[in-house]
C-alpha cells in the first residue's frame, strides 16, 4: 500500500478547507445572500479537488512504479484504473 509523500502541504490544505467549511455554516447561520454562499462552496470543492489530484497524483506515481517493476501483474494497473474512474466521479 503506498503512502502520501510530503503530507505538509497537503494538510495545511485540508486545514484551509476546513476552515472554508466553518465559514459557510457561519454563512448560513448568518443568513448571507445564496449567491455568495453557493460561491463559496464551488471555491471549497475545487479546494478539495485539488487536494484529491494531489493525492491521486502520488497513488499515481506509486502504482505506475510498481506495475513497471511488476508487468506481469495487472492487479496494480486494474486498481489504478479503478481508483482514477472513482475519482473522476
Amino acid at each position: 500500500m503506498d503512502e502520501i509523500k510530503n503530507i505538509d502541504p497537503i494538510i495545511k490544505r485540508l486545514r484551509r478547507i476546513e476552515g472554508q467549511i466553518k465559514g459557510i455554516q457561519n454563512m448560513i447561520h448568518e443568513g448571507k445572500y445564496c449567491k455568495d454562499i453557493l460561491i463559496q462552496i464551488a471555491a471549497s470543492r475545487a479546494a478539495l479537488n485539488k487536494v484529491g489530484g494531489l493525492i491521486l497524483e502520488n497513488h499515481m506515481k506509486d502504482c505506475v512504479k510498481g506495475y513497471l517493476e511488476n508487468k506481469e501483474d495487472d492487479k496494480v494497473l486494474d486498481e489504478l484504473i479503478d481508483t482514477m474512474i472513482r475519482y473522476t466521479k
